[in-house]
């Protein structure tokens, strides 16, 4: 299969790159994905990955030149964060609209200001309807496997969309942890190589991305959301091909220790492993409370998480991002939303935490869930909650 060692997370995710055999990267450094083009950059540089290297002045240009080098049939790659992904944000949406299958490693961090170079979700959140499908990552190991599998969906006949891998900045991104390295012939038994259906291309000329008139453009986009609905069973046969080979199993939404619960903290990212410690402390103390993790993020797996949350009364989510002026942050919002008309859905209870990098810890984490049984007896007063907040 292949050899299991400590490596940092980024430098993993750089190599998972190199094994996907990528032939353009183009990317501008920003804290905390840095490490992972600047590994690349050494890879190009040291003959180790046959690849063209783009140094460019900025991420809006990083992600112009992508959408160029995917649109002539060139797998293609690159990564960024926080202000980095906002300068991206105009080019971002041309992407998935001419189906063009870019790759890119999102390390999330706070955006400013003020200044922050820590980890929350707030930079992928401003992101979450641009039409990239999106995955949330947990550990290291799950962040390479993501890597290979974003390869694989993005650029299959059926999908054609961009894809975007979320790690948090700093508690994953500059973490060394136990990380395997699959074989080479395993990963390309996995990843085909990229055969675009249209392409640019001197000798059989086309047009991308013409004007779309009042009369044709609310069409493009029907066609464009059905194809992105419809993607959503590409990536989970893409996982299901992912077990058979590589013998590591993942899923839309994962849940723990919810055979039976009746508070459950909803979480993406790093921060669910601190949750599951949690959990298991509170179980000690006879509570029933479990954990339900959303790992597909966009398109919205909306049966595999209505189905993961049947039966509990509270559901207590906990948002690392901030819609200012709205009813709660933008997980919470989504499942709202998700279980509106679900018959004996639980009720929801929205958290704030970990803003800016701040610590939530198994204590936060356990305080939030004994807040969520104490809602189930008076309605909170406030649509949601900010954990930690020094008043």
């Amino acid at each position: 299969m292949g050899k299991r060692i400590a490596k940092e997370v980024s430098i993993a995710i750089a190599e998972a790159v190199k094994q996907c055999k990528v032939d353009v990267i183009a990317a501008y450094p920003i804290t905390p994905q840095t490490h992972i083009v600047e590994h690349l950059s050494e890879l190009v540089a040291s003959g180790e990955l046959d690849a063209e290297y783009v140094t460019v002045e900025s991420e809006h240009s990083a992600m112009s030149a992508c959408l160029g080098s995917v649109a002539t049939g060139a797998r293609t790659f690159t990564s960024t964060s926080a202000q980095g992904l906002a300068l991206m944000h105009e080019i971002l949406f041309i992407a998935p609209a001419l189906r063009l299958p870019v790759v890119m490693v999102v390390a999330n961090r706070a955006l400013s200001a003020p200044i922050s170079i820590w980890n929350d979700h707030s930079d992928i959140m401003a992101e979450r309807d641009i039409g990239w499908i999106q995955t949330f990552a947990e550990n290291g190991q799950e962040a390479v496997d993501l890597v290979y599998h974003a390869f694989r969906v993005a650029e299959d006949r059926r999908v054609m969309f961009p894809f975007i891998v979320n790690i948090d900045g700093f508690n994953l991104s500059h973490m060394i942890e136990p990380i395997e390295l699959p074989d080479q012939e395993l990963v390309d038994q996995y990843l085909p190589p990229f055969k675009p259906k249209y392409k640019l291309d001197p000798r059989k000329p086309i047009s991308m991305g013409p004007v779309g008139i009042p009369e044709i453009y609310i069409e493009a986009k029907k066609a464009q959301d059905e194809a992105f609905k419809n993607a959503y069973k590409v990536v989970v046969k893409a996982w299901d091909e992912f077990e058979r080979i590589f013998g590591r199993r993942y899923n839309p939404v994962e849940t723990y220790r919810m055979e039976d619960a009746e508070v459950a903290l909803l979480i993406m990212g790093s921060l669910a492993e601190t949750a599951m410690t949690a959990v298991d402390k509170m179980r000690e103390a006879g509570k029933k409370v479990g954990l339900v993790r959303i790992r597909l993020w966009r398109p919205f797996p909306l049966k595999d998480f209505v189905k993961a949350v049947k039966g509990v009364k509270m559901l207590a989510v906990i948002d690392r991002a901030l819609s200012i002026g709205a009813t709660g942050g933008p997980v919470a919002v989504e499942a709202r939303s998700a279980l509106y008309q679900v018959p004996g859905r639980p009720r929801v209870v929205n958290f704030i935490a970990g803003l800016g990098g701040r610590d939530v810890t198994v204590e936060d984490f356990e305080e939030m869930a004994d807040k969520a049984y104490f809602y189930m007896k008076k309605k909170p007063k406030e649509p949601y909650e900010m954990i930690g907040v020094k008043e």
